[in-house]
């Protein structure tokens, strides 16, 4: 070795990660890689315009799953993402970076390089993603080929400022316009003209001097970036050995206020050794990336401090959903719940705990509606409210909504404080325009959302909505309690003009009921609904039931609702009348969807039956579908200030007479003379 020759060293890329790479991953894990942990291909890139002082930037963002920008130098690179933190620190790195190696090698070899010299740019990421904690474990490898084994500086570096005449450097400049980088590497003619060419010439041996050029992403007075360690390997496999000196240009090319400069790239002149191994042996690689602390080891990012929270939260709160969805069910539809608008009507127990199972589901939109406001009994069962809004007595559904936004800021959540008017409980002249009033506005709220939750008190209250759900075509669900039973119902949904079926008619009891002919809450009476807290005591006004009775049937409720929307069928989804057998229902991805839940905790007993619409129903027969439809608050309030007005008009009071006449014929089918 003369005293001038000294051995080339390398300046190694610096990763740099932008943010929206972690969210793009984040969202490729969730919706796409699932469990799989398959290398994926992306793209990375690099600048040749790089400060003095700052370190050679290699760039991933969220558009390297897709390309990346033109005025960058695209480099292919493979992610592998493991499933757990384990398997990301037990996996064969050094396997990894070999065969990334190897791809390298085989596109010097096979001469592919030579017109894409990009492909000598690989690189490789295996990461870990904590999407709980927002925590991502990363290592970028750069791999190197360790061919020529030694590679020796004849002289000094020497700034292109020197090197090149004023008006060769003008040249060059018009022949590497600004903004648009040439190929990751190419050749210099120098003589007898100067010249830009291909790369794939250097197989050729241009005439006259010339040089091996790259676009150097260092900015180093002495040392060249990592890129040129693959560059020089094809140039000792293709023609080293013939020709062990080559003249290296590092191509720096840095616009700063409008002024182009090029005068700090560098020319090196170089030594290879003429012969070093077998010409066609993969060598050996090298290439992980140092974290940090300048240690051989992954680095780590936090991104929950770098997300506003509140997008964070959103990101978060669809987590097990999507998990659910990639691990258990992937024929799961979340944008149908996350789209879903739902109507609460009744903002205690159950409207509490059906509003946090929404939220559980992804619901992002949720109207409550409730009349009552927050006493000091209600923040022990209902988790909506706390000490303070009993102390301040608000109304529940305003202060549930605003609970929920509490709990989650991206819901779309409100509370509207209404009295529901009820049958048997009579309208009086001075109340009219408020019920007018009352009635528009609960009929916008019905038309507005998509499924509507009965959750009131009384039996009564859930007349009105019952029937606005069923001429406004919407999925209705009933929960109700009794001290240890409870009940949960999807209501049928008819077309309009389609006429009630006619329950009276016999049919197999197996036989498949299909959505649209299934009954409502009301299908099972047969007096129309009236005053239930009238000359009631407290214990009879109020619902007394054992305090987890309402988060079951909240629960199911929910759930039923869910399974519903996921269903082909949606609210025609059949179900069997034999509660035993509702699993030989067509299933949607959720499982069947019953017609009713109903379910004895002291017995611990749960039954699924189901029932066919009543013909002379008060709340969604034809009759009384075609009234509200042509006669609106007129016949609403004919329903609620005459008590047997809904009989009347659905036949239930011929009904009664015909089966007290039976009755009385039954009585009276003896003969005389058995006196």
């Amino acid at each position: 070795m003369s005293k001038m020759e000294e051995p080339l060293q390398f300046l190694p890329f610096s990763s740099a990660v932008e943010t929206g790479f972690w969210h793009k991953l984040s969202q490729l894990k969730l919706d796409v890689l699932h469990l799989n942990e398959e290398p994926i291909n992306i793209n990375g890139n690099y600048y040749n315009n790089a400060v003095q002082g700052l370190p050679a930037l290699f760039n991933v963002d969220f558009t390297s799953f897709d390309s990346p920008p033109p005025e960058a130098l695209s480099c292919p690179g493979v992610l592998i993402n493991r499933n757990t933190r384990e398997t990301f620190k037990e996996c064969d790195k050094a396997e990894l970076l070999r065969q990334r190696g190897e791809e390298v090698w085989s596109s010097i070899t096979d001469g592919s390089a030579l017109s894409r010299p990009g492909l000598l740019n690989r690189w490789l990421l295996i990461t870990f993603a904590d999407l709980k904690r927002y925590d991502f474990l990363y290592w970028f490898g750069f791999p190197a080929l360790k061919c020529p084994s030694s590679v020796m500086t004849v002289e000094p570096p020497q700034p292109l400022s020197e090197a090149f005449a004023a008006d060769q450097t003008e040249r060059l400049l018009s022949l590497l316009p600004p903004g648009s980088p040439p190929a990751a590497a190419f050749l210099v003619q120098l003589e007898p003209a100067l010249a830009v060419l291909p790369l794939a010439r250097l197989t050729s041996a241009p005439a006259g001097r010339w040089l091996l050029a790259f676009c150097d992403p260092s900015a180093d007075r002495r040392h060249p970036g990592w890129p040129l360690r693959n560059l020089l390997a094809l140039y000792w496999h293709h023609c080293g050995r013939e020709r062990p000196t080559v003249e290296v240009l590092c191509w720096r090319d840095m616009t700063r206020g409008g002024v182009r400069s090029v005068g700090h790239s560098l020319i090196l002149k170089l030594r290879l050794p003429a012969e070093d191994g077998a010409a066609d042996a993969a060598p050996a690689v090298t290439g992980w990336e140092r974290n940090e602390r300048g240690k051989m080891g992954p680095r780590m990012v936090n991104l929950s401090s770098t997300m506003d929270p509140k997008a964070l939260a959103a990101s978060s709160v669809d987590l097990n959903l999507k998990l659910m969805r990639w691990r258990l069910v992937p024929d799961l539809q979340l944008d149908k719940m996350t789209n879903a608008r739902c109507l609460l009507l009744g903002a205690g127990t159950l409207g509490c705990n059906v509003a946090r199972t929404l939220l559980g589901w992804g619901v992002r939109h949720i109207t409550l509606v409730d009349n009552g406001t927050v006493s000091y009994s209600n923040p022990v069962r209902q988790s909506l409210f706390t000490f303070q809004d009993s102390v301040q007595r608000r109304p529940k559904a305003v202060a549930a909504a605003e609970r929920l936004k509490d709990i989650f800021p991206g819901v779309i959540s409100e509370g509207a404080q209404l009295s529901v008017p009820m049958p048997g409980h009579p309208v009086s002249a001075a109340l009219l325009d408020q019920v007018t009033t009352t009635v528009s506005r609960l009929r916008q709220l019905v038309t507005d959302h998509d499924l509507v939750f009965l959750l009131m008190d009384s039996r009564e209250s859930r007349w009105l909505p019952t029937v606005m759900g069923a001429a406004h075509q919407k999925v209705v669900i009933t929960a109700a309690l009794g001290y240890d039973s409870y009940l949960v119902m999807r209501h049928g949904s008819r077309p309009p003009g389609l006429p009630s079926p006619d329950s009276a008619v016999s049919c197999d009891p197996r036989q498949m009921i299909d959505g649209s002919e299934l009954g409502c809450y009301f299908c099972n009476d047969v007096v129309a609904p009236g005053n239930s807290v009238q000359d009631r005591t407290l214990d009879q006004q109020c619902t007394v039931t054992r305090p987890g009775v309402s988060m079951i049937a909240a629960g199911l409720a929910v759930e039923l609702a869910a399974a519903l929307l996921q269903h082909p069928q949606r609210e025609r989804a059949p179900v069997c009348p034999v509660s035993a057998e509702v699993a030989e229902a067509p299933a949607g991805p959720l499982g069947a969807v019953p017609h009713s839940v109903r379910g004895f905790l002291g017995q611990h007993q749960q039954l699924t039956p189901a029932t066919r619409a009543f013909n002379r129903c008060t709340a969604c027969s034809s009759k009384v579908l075609e009234q509200y439809r042509e006669h609106g608050t007129e016949f609403l309030l004919k329903a609620f200030n005459q008590s047997s007005y809904l009989e009347d008009l659905t036949g239930l009071t011929e009904l009664h007479r015909l089966t007290e006449a039976a009755e009385l014929w039954e009585l009276d089918d003896g003969d005389a003379d058995d006196f």
